[in-house]
């Protein structure tokens, strides 16, 4: 098994994770009818890598960037027992290195950062038919919590 290094982004990074994010959308499509056309653009990453209240990591080979993940903090309602948690999303792994443990790796990184802010709760969303990325999330021990369910009504 070919070994790889996590490490936070930095604004060198951005050209590959702007790609990165392209192949999200590109993979995400066909589960969402919601989706404008392209271009689109999901996250800031320029934002995300200098912001205090979110990190983005990347898995590494060499010098090449294979993996991401960011975690970003969020307020959490008010009812809940918790006052924040971290989100995570633009989880990404380069279709050649899939299944190597890319994607725990960035995500046991991003639940340490959470640990360090002192935030204990850790959330992300899926589309539910994209199978293969639940399983992925469920075998780092992620659980379904809430469906999201919409309709589309006439005009």
């Amino acid at each position: 098994m070919q070994q790889f290094a996590i490490r936070m982004a930095t604004l060198a990074d951005i050209k590959t994770l702007l790609s990165f994010e392209q192949e999200i959308i590109r993979a995400e499509r066909p589960f969402d009818e919601t989706l404008d056309v392209d271009p689109i653009s999901y996250y800031d990453l320029k934002q995300l890598v200098l912001s205090d209240e979110a990190t983005v990591m990347v898995a590494e080979v060499g010098h090449n960037i294979i993996g991401s993940g960011y975690g970003l903090i969020r307020d959490a309602k008010p009812y809940l027992d918790h006052k924040k948690y971290t989100y995570l999303g633009f989880m990404y792994t380069d279709p050649d290195h899939r299944g190597k443990g890319v994607n725990k790796a960035i995500v046991d990184a991003l639940v340490q950062w959470s640990k360090s802010k002192g935030i204990y709760e850790v959330r992300l969303t899926v589309y539910n038919d994209n199978l293969p990325a639940i399983r992925a999330y469920e075998k780092v021990g992620f659980k379904k919590h809430i469906v999201e369910m919409r309709v589309n009504v006439d005009r």
